[in-house]
């Protein structure tokens, strides 16, 4: 913050200075949340600014929303969140963000200082807010004194921008919301580089991969800020590249050298434990990227090369042959100076048609178990191939994991794996489409995960964002009835009664569709407009009645 922005304040509040700070000095511009007795104070702060404040109706909503928001944008989503009850409810988003390695900053009210670990039953009040949600952030801090906040922001701001990123929690004492603070004549944010690999490592993993035969690159979604980068980077290595779910898009729409997220099906599992030398960059390696079906089947038997900014992730899940600690941007652009030309690969079968042999043997268009979804996706990519897909855990998404390509990174993200969340595919998608006006934004729902969140709606309606919402209706949670089925477990709890979801959305102020097949499918996103969401229910049955018909039929 410059001595202009504060010329005409020398002192304020700490609540006043926090909305300055946010706004003026880290370029905060939307805020997520519910005002409750505790934090009105907060609310005064915002009085006169340009910051928008979205509110939904949950605040787990509101962490995902957070959450949809930065992995849209890049930029950290900001909450502000009441005390106890509203801590207990975000803490869930927190968990997926964490897992993830989403940049999100969780403000929240604590009670007054002087009551704080006392049990004295005062409104909200919990042992220790702190301690309780220390296991779902980067780190927690209690604000004592008023003036320290500068330094506590730029903390946090130092994690997003510097390290590996995820929530951070600030909680401040109500007591402190009113108490005036000096106003420094300037703060301005530091400017921070990310870390780069030791350049000695760095060459000998250039050496490495020189004299491989049969390179692999898998990238994660550590790799997102860098597409330019990665896609040069395994041209020149002329090697094949798994990219993870929260990588997809990284090298551009259906690039002939990449493998898609498909790391756990057969083919692709082959070429992984013949290659010799593996670069894995900005991926912590997981079983829900590499090992989806659970069954410990992903193996690499060459020489593993690892780039993370976390030096804890280079020695798990895998053995690492050479381990660099350093940003994945920065890491590959670095990398790719030591490939100037790309690798002639004499007498060894080419990267890129090994990849092609690979995806053949793939077929995914005609697995039996995606054919239901080919046709959805298809129908998306037709009429919003530019669309940003947020998805929950719901059959079409776990389809999309394998069978979706997108044109860029950051537009396709969804709770199906890691912390694995019900309910954050609408709210998700709804931050997403306030980070990215610019483009469409889908998300991709079940009639079971949607419940969770369902209320969300209401804020997609007052805030007239333009969500297409695909609901996927199969009368339950599906998912699991197929382990119960598969495990001799007897159906209990997952053949659940839905509501009229088109009854509900009409409540809602929102148009909706029921769809049972691609062609009244597109002909409903064809009716899309820029003024709220729409929600289109897909009778999951019937679409796939309508899909085999039309596969007999051709």
């Amino acid at each position: 913050m410059n001595a202009d922005a504060m010329r005409n304040h020398s002192t304020m509040t700490c609540a006043e200075l926090l909305i300055r700070l946010l706004r003026e000095t880290y370029g905060v511009r939307t805020l997520f949340g519910i005002p409750g007795v505790h934090t009105v104070e907060l609310y005064r702060g915002l009085e006169g600014s340009d910051v928008q404040h979205i509110t939904p109706r949950h605040e787990q909503g509101a962490g995902f929303m957070a959450d949809g928001y930065a992995r849209a944008s890049g930029q950290p989503g900001v909450c502000l969140i009441i005390t106890g009850p509203g801590m207990t409810n975000i803490a869930t988003a927190m968990g997926q963000a964490l897992a993830d390695s989403i940049p999100m900053l969780v403000i929240s009210s604590v009670n007054r200082r002087d009551t704080l670990g006392l049990g004295q039953g005062r409104l909200h009040e919990l042992p220790s807010q702190q301690r309780m949600i220390s296991g779902v952030a980067r780190f927690s801090h209690t604000l004592l004194d008023a003036n320290t906040l500068p330094d506590v922001l730029a903390r946090a701001f130092a994690i997003f921008n510097g390290a590996r990123p995820g929530p951070v929690h600030i909680e401040i004492p109500i007591d402190l919301f009113n108490a005036p603070v000096k106003v420094p004549d300037s703060w301005q944010a530091p400017t921070l580089y990310r870390a780069a690999p030791d350049p000695e490592g760095l060459a000998e993993a250039a050496r490495l991969l020189k004299a491989a035969k049969q390179p692999l690159v898998l990238l994660g979604g550590g790799c997102v800020a860098a597409p330019e980068a990665a896609r040069a980077l395994v041209e020149r290595l002329d090697a094949p590249a798994v990219t993870t779910i929260n990588a997809k898009g990284l090298l551009g729409r259906d690039h002939p050298l990449d493998l898609g997220a498909n790391a756990a099906l057969p083919a692709v599992r082959e070429l992984a434990a013949s290659a010799d030398v593996i670069l894995a960059v900005g991926t912590e390696l997981g079983e829900t990227d590499y090992d989806v079906v659970f069954d410990g089947g992903f193996h690499l038997h060459g020489k593993l090369i690892r780039i993370d900014l976390d030096p804890e992730q280079l020695v798990r899940n895998q053995h690492t042959t050479l381990g660099l600690v350093g940003d994945a941007g920065r890491s590959l652009a670095l990398l790719l100076a030591h490939f100037p030309e790309p690798l002639q690969r004499h007498g060894v079968e080419r990267g890129i048609e090994r990849t092609a042999t690979t995806l053949s043997a793939l077929n995914l268009v005609n697995d039996p178990a995606f054919s239901d979804f080919v046709p959805l996706y298809k129908t998306l990519a037709d009429h919003l191939p530019e669309a940003i897909l947020v998805g929950d855990s719901t059959a079409p998404v776990y389809a999309g994991n394998h069978l979706v390509s997108q044109p860029a990174p950051r537009r396709y993200f969804n709770a199906s794996t890691g912390y694995g969340t019900l309910g954050y595919g609408l709210p998700a998608a709804l931050g997403a489409q306030l980070a990215r006006a610019d483009l469409p934004v889908v998300a991709l729902v079940g009639d079971g995960g949607v419940m969770f969140t369902l209320s969300e709606l209401a804020t997609a309606v007052e805030e007239r964002l333009p969500v297409v919402i695909v609901l996927w209706h199969n009368a339950g949670y599906e998912e699991i009835r197929r382990y119960m089925d598969a495990n001799g477990v007897a159906r209990l709890g997952v053949d659940i009664q839905a509501p009229n979801f088109l009854t509900l959305a009409e409540g809602f102020g929102c148009p909706s569709v029921r769809v049972e097949s691609p062609e009244e499918l597109a002909n409903s996103l064809a009716k899309r407009v820029s003024s709220g969401p729409l929600l289109i229910e897909i009778d999951a049955a019937a679409w796939q009645r309508a899909c085999r018909i039309s596969d007999q039929d051709t």
